[in-house]
């Protein structure tokens, strides 16, 4: 009996391996002309891209047109010639100054859009460093404009006198800015706690304000121009550098140069990197972010590189005084490079709030029928405010209240951080007592001086993705469903838009702001991030969430072609997709052609390495993964033609109708939330 089973296993691995055989050798013969019909069907990505630039062209003439009086940005001239003019406007009436701002933040909108969407080849490197100089010459203007805003109301502090305290209180906003402004005009303070009701932000007035003539500002703008510009202009992932980046810090033994098809597939997706398109701070010249990622590396520095480092500290404290003063120093440099906040993990949600303690400038006086006013030319005066002075400590602390934006979801308590002008980074030293109310919407803390504060999330919280799934729901129309730990994302996609449905989180209703209107993927994903849901990995995401990460060649590719096949199947994230290894993709397909026609269990599993497709005999309640192939499929060297063995003919007659716009978005949206490898 033992004899004839063992026989009956050989000879059914004979049988096997003889098949694997065959299903090979078909495989390679196939492999040209496949590759071939593949390589017409992409033409549809360079149509989507040529309609692209065609659109970005018309536009430009569109605005040429209409002579509105509104710069182009993209054009040095006008662009400089209207900061120019606003320069040297003297009106300084602060509803004039926002109406202009929302001008301006439109403005630098269009900029970031162009540096995130426009391919390599149809902006040059000099034109890049243009948008980025433009960007940060607005934002500086802007913020300059809203002092000289604030200043020309500190001027007139009768005008928004508090009949009831005699100091000056004023809120006001649009849906950009808010200002929050507090002059202590009478040297007599009854309530150490002032809150702006009409904006939910409030103080507690420090005992050495409380005898002097002196304001509080708290000045919040929803957007933010205070951190680094690459955090806002990130285009698709160029999963090329990514994986170049990995294989020179992490050598593989005997690594092959990588086929033709894999630079191919890379090259598809040479967008502007962010250290290519974005600069590293504010105050400097736009340089590559190369050197900012360094320097970000030596920062973050990870606690056990700290403690070796601070080992050889000690030691070499011993050997004299030259090294226990360098050792000093390198000791304080770590201490602060601990406070500074990893913005590959952390970033502002919410905008940023300018906290500032400010000195009064002359006021004005009206004498019989003159108004006069003492002119200076030293622009806005920040009071000197010193904490050290103080004869009690718990007198030159600052506890401040900040009510929280109804556009942002904060998921767990945000960090609150400082901006640090010198080093260019936020930083969390000298801000302590926390208390966050998500109720009331509103967090509470205490500062050692007065800063420029943001609140900052882990951009991570949505990662790793429980699942996700995409179906067609009509004629070049799909939904994209992200279903994460803490909430469900819902990406309507109708030709070249797409379009949000509503979110719930904790049983409420969040981001009406955003849901329901149509925009580009980019704006859409641009969108989302400022308001705290992050579905988006970035560079660095895996150093921070759990996922097997996939081949740039696997993950790209699979990403192409289900966006090819996507007006007439379904795709789902499978349970073996992290088993299946670094190399390959594991998902799940059926054929959706109406809504209703299809069952939750028509689900197949496919496997994909971007260069062999398979149909995988397992099923999502397998026991265990296995690449076992099904008996009735074969190999083949495209996801599209292993599809077509099992497809319809109104589901491939589908497929070559589908609008190019229609894939392009499906192909973006993919590659943007990374759910091949982030689930």
């Amino acid at each position: 009996e033992a004899e004839r089973e063992e026989a009956a296993r050989v000879e059914k691995e004979r049988l096997e391996r003889e098949r694997m055989a065959r299903l090979e050798a078909k495989y390679q013969e196939q492999k040209e002309s496949e590759l071939a019909e593949l390589n017409s069907l992409e033409q549809k990505f360079l149509s989507a891209q040529q309609w692209k630039m065609e659109y970005r062209e018309h536009e430009k003439w569109e605005h040429y047109l209409s002579c509105d009086g509104i710069p182009d940005p993209t054009v040095p001239q006008q662009i400089n010639t209207f900061m120019s003019l606003w320069r040297e406007d003297q009106d300084e009436d602060v509803q004039l100054v926002m109406e202009k701002g929302e001008q301006v933040l439109n403005l630098i909108e269009k900029l970031q859009l162009l540096l995130m969407d426009t391919p390599p080849n149809e902006m040059t490197a000099k034109e890049a460093v243009q948008y980025q100089e433009s960007i940060l010459e607005l934002q500086d203007l802007l913020h300059q404009k809203y002092n000289e805003a604030t200043q020309h109301l500190l001027k007139v502090t009768s005008m928004y006198e508090d009949s009831e305290t005699g100091n000056m209180q004023a809120v006001i906003k649009d849906k950009n800015v808010t200002f929050c402004i507090w002059v202590n005009l009478r040297k007599k303070v009854r309530s150490k706690t002032h809150v702006f009701s009409d904006a939910q932000h409030g103080f507690d007035v420090p005992k050495s304000l409380v005898l002097n003539s002196a304001a509080v500002r708290i000045l919040h703008t929803r957007y933010d121009h205070v951190s680094p510009l690459w955090l806002q202009c990130q285009g698709l992932p160029d999963l090329e550098a990514l994986e170049s980046k990995e294989l020179a810090e992490h050598p593989k033994g005997n690594a092959e140069e990588p086929g033709e098809e894999e630079k191919k597939a890379r090259e598809e997706l040479s967008v502007p990197a962010e250290e290519e398109t974005c600069p590293a701070g504010r105050k400097k010249s736009v340089v590559s972010l190369k050197e900012t990622s360094n320097n970000m590396e030596d920062v973050n520095e990870t606690e056990e590189e700290t403690e070796k480092k601070s080992e050889i500290l000690d030691r070499s404290s011993q050997e004299g005084d030259p090294l226990a003063q360098e050792e000093t120093r390198d000791k304080e440099e770590a201490a602060a490079a601990a406070n500074f906040v990893d913005l590959r993990r952390f970033v502002p949600v919410g905008g940023v709030f300018h906290i500032d303690a400010l000195q009064l400038p002359p006021q004005v006086m009206e004498v019989n029928d003159w108004t006069m006013v003492e002119l200076v030319d030293v622009g806005l005066e920040v009071y000197p405010y010193s904490p050290e002075e103080a004869e009690d400590a718990t007198e030159s602390i600052i506890q401040i209240t900040l009510g929280l934006p109804d556009s942002v979801v904060y998921f767990d308590s945000p960090v609150v951080a400082r901006w640090d002008p010198e080093a260019q980074q936020w930083r969390t030293d000298g801000i302590s007592n926390i208390k966050y109310e998500a109720q009331e919407k509103s967090i509470t803390f205490v500062m050692g001086g007065f800063y420029t504060v943001a609140l900052l999330q882990d951009a991570h919280l949505n990662m790793p993705y429980k699942a996700w799934e995409l179906q067609p729901t009509g004629v070049d129309e799909a939904l994209l469903v992200v279903t994460t730990d803490l909430a469900t994302i819902q990406i309507q996609i109708k030709g070249n838009q797409c379009m949000l449905s509503p979110v719930v989180v904790e049983e409420k209703d969040v981001l009406s702001h955003i849901t329901g209107k149509w925009m580009s993927p980019l704006a859409l994903r641009a969108a989302l991030k400022r308001a705290g849901v992050n579905i988006f990995p970035g560079e660095y995401s895996h150093n921070y969430v759990p996922v097997t990460r996939k081949a740039a060649l696997a993950e790209v590719k699979a990403c192409q072609q289900m966006a090819l096949v996507a007006p007439a199947f379904a795709f789902a994230s499978s349970r073996w997709n992290g088993a299946a290894g670094p190399e390959h993709v594991v998902f799940k397909v059926r054929e959706h052609l109406e809504a209703d026609s299809v069952q939750d269990n028509n689900w197949s599993l496919y496997m994909f390495n971007g260069q062999k497709a398979q149909k995988l005999k397992i099923t999502e309640t397998s026991e265990a993964f296995s690449e076992e192939v099904e008996e009735d499929s074969e190999f083949h060297s495209t996801l599209y033609h292993l599809l077509k063995d099992f497809a319809s003919k109104a589901a491939m007659d589908k497929v070559e109708g589908a609008s190019c716009l229609f894939m392009d978005v499906v192909y973006q949206l993919l590659l943007t939330t990374r759910v091949l490898t982030y689930s």
